[in-house]
C-alpha cells in the first residue's frame, strides 16, 4: 500500500495549487489565440452536452412530538452539463466545461419547509421559488493527467460531493487526476470554497456539526488533498489519501476492497479507516478520532447479502466537511449519518436485482443499521443509541420512447434515544424521485 504523504508534502502540494490554478487559467484563455485547425478536432468532436431532468419529493415525518411535526417539499430540478473536448497533441487544451444549475419549488410552505431541496430565507422560513447557478470549467490534459480549475466536484473519501438532494453540490478550486501509472489513480487538489446543494454561492467550508460535536462557526480558509487508488489485480485495490481542512482538522485514509470467487457467488471485503486529528489553530475545536470499519458481501445470482461493522475511538466525533459525505460504512444512510463520538455501529443490507427473475432495471434494497455507546459531549450524555430501517425500490425503463427514465422510492424509519434539542430527530422518512438524462449533442 503506498505510503501516506507527510505533512510537508501535503503542505508543498497545498502551496503549488494556488500558483496552479492562476497559470491554468492564463493558459486556457490563450487557447483562443492557436490556429483554428490545431483545437478544432478534438476539441469539438469529442464535446457533448446532457440535459437532467430530476423530480424530487421529500418527507420528513417527525415522531418525536417536537414543535414542528414535517419537513415536506416537492421540486424539480433542471442540471445542464456541457464538456469540450481537447485539443490535439501531447499537451490538451478544453476551453470550458459548463455546468447549469437550475432548482423550481413544486410544492411548500414555511411551516414545512428544510428538506434541503430548496434555499430557505432565515427571517420567514419560506423556500425560494427556484435557485440557479452557472458554473464553468476550464481544463488541461497533458498525456493522463487532467487538471480543471473553476468549479469542480470532487467524489473522495474525505468528501464526496452529496447527490442526495435536486441539484449536486460542487466546490471552487484546483484539481489534478492522473492515470500515467498503469493500475495507479493520483489526485490532488486545493479547494477553497463550497457551493452547497441547497445554495447559488461559493461560500466558506465549515466542519459539519450536528449534536454541537464541533464549532459549526469556524471556516476554513482552504482544503488540500493528496493520495490515490492502485489496482493491484482484477480482485484487490487499495486507497490512501492525506487531507487537510486549514486551521480544523486532518484526516489520513486507508482502505482496502477486495473480490474472491467463493462457490457460486463472489466475497466481497471492503475495510475502512479514517485518523483525525486537529489541524492549526483548532479553530473548531478539539479533534481526535479513529473510525475503522469492515464490510463484508456475498453475491450469488441476484442476491447480495451484506454484514458491517464500525468502530469510532478517541475524544470525538468523525469530523467531515458540512454539506458534503463521509465515505465510511454508514454513507448514505438518510436521516444520521453514525458518526458520534465512541458510536458502534452494525449494519446488514439485502439487495435483490431482478435482472435474475427476468425483469431488467429493477433493483431493491433492505438496510438496517445500529449504533451504541453514543457519546454526546454537548449534552452530557453517554452510551446513547440510534437505529435506522431503509427500504429502497428502484426502476430503470429498458425500451420505448423513455428508454433509461428512473424511477426510486426510498423509505426510512429512525428512531433514538438522544436529548431534548440534539440532531437527528425520530422520523419517518420518505423519498420520490424520477431522473432522465437527456443527450445535447
Amino acid at each position: 500500500m503506498p505510503n501516506l504523504p507527510t505533512n510537508a508534502v501535503a503542505a508543498a502540494s497545498a502551496s503549488c495549487v494556488p500558483s496552479l490554478h492562476r497559470r491554468l487559467t492564463l493558459a486556457v484563455l490563450g487557447l483562443s489565440l492557436l490556429p483554428g485547425p490545431l483545437w478544432a478536432a478534438g476539441f469539438i468532436d469529442d464535446s457533448h452536452g446532457t440535459l437532467t431532468l430530476r423530480n424530487y419529493y421529500l418527507d420528513r415525518d417527525y415522531q418525536d412530538g417536537g414543535a414542528k411535526t414535517a419537513a415536506r417539499e416537492w421540486a424539480q430540478g433542471f442540471i445542464m452539463n456541457m464538456e469540450s473536448g481537447f485539443t490535439e497533441g501531447r499537451v490538451g487544451f478544453g476551453l470550458f466545461d459548463v455546468r447549469g444549475l437550475l432548482g423550481v419549488k413544486l410544492d411548500s410552505s414555511p411551516d414545512r419547509s428544510g428538506t434541503e431541496l430548496l434555499p430557505v430565507s432565515a427571517s420567514d422560513k419560506r423556500a425560494a421559488d427556484e435557485y440557479s447557478r452557472l458554473a464553468p470549467t476550464a481544463k488541461l490534459r497533458f498525456a493522463r493527467t487532467t487538471v480543471k480549475t473553476g468549479d469542480v466536484s470532487i467524489f473522495l473519501p474525505f468528501a464526496f460531493a452529496s447527490p442526495s438532494r435536486l441539484l449536486p453540490q460542487t466546490f471552487r478550486g484546483t484539481t489534478l487526476s492522473s492515470t500515467d501509472i498503469d493500475g495507479l489513480t493520483l489526485n490532488t487538489g486545493y479547494i477553497d470554497r463550497i457551493n452547497k446543494r441547497d445554495s447559488t454561492d461559493y461560500q466558506a467550508m465549515t466542519i459539519a456539526s450536528p449534536n454541537r460535536r464541533f464549532n459549526a462557526t469556524a471556516s476554513t480558509s482552504h482544503l488540500a488533498y493528496l493520495g490515490g487508488d492502485y489496482q493491484v489485480n482484477k480482485a484487490l485495490s487499495l486507497r490512501a489519501y492525506h487531507a487537510e481542512v486549514a486551521d480544523l482538522y486532518q484526516q489520513d485514509t486507508l482502505a482496502l476492497l477486495h473480490n474472491l470467487p467463493l462457490g457460486d457467488g463472489v466475497l466481497s471485503s471492503d475495510l475502512r479507516s479514517f485518523f483525525s486529528r486537529e489541524d492549526g489553530s483548532a479553530k473548531a475545536g478539539r479533534v481526535d478520532n479513529r473510525n475503522l470499519s469492515a464490510l463484508f458481501g456475498y453475491k450469488f445470482g441476484g442476491h447480495r447479502v451484506s454484514l458491517g461493522y464500525m468502530h469510532s475511538s478517541g475524544d470525538t466525533a468523525t469530523p467531515y466537511i458540512s454539506g458534503t459525505e463521509l465515505m465510511g460504512m454508514s454513507e448514505l444512510t438518510m436521516s444520521s449519518d453514525f458518526l458520534n463520538a465512541k458510536e458502534r455501529t452494525w449494519q446488514a443490507i439485502y439487495d435483490y436485482d431482478f435482472a435474475a427473475a427476468g425483469v431488467p432495471g429493477l433493483k431493491s434494497r433492505l438496510r438496517y443499521v445500529r449504533g451504541d455507546h453514543i457519546e454526546l459531549a454537548a449534552f452530557n450524555a453517554s452510551e446513547r443509541k440510534e437505529r435506522e430501517f431503509q427500504m429502497e425500490l428502484g426502476y430503470v425503463l429498458q425500451s420505448g420512447p423513455l428508454k433509461n427514465l428512473g424511477l426510486v422510492a426510498r423509505k426510512s424509519i429512525y428512531r433514538n434515544d438522544f436529548p431534548a434539542g440534539a440532531a437527528f430527530r425520530d422520523e419517518n422518512q420518505t423519498r420520490f424521485l424520477v431522473l432522465y438524462t437527456l443527450p445535447i449533442w
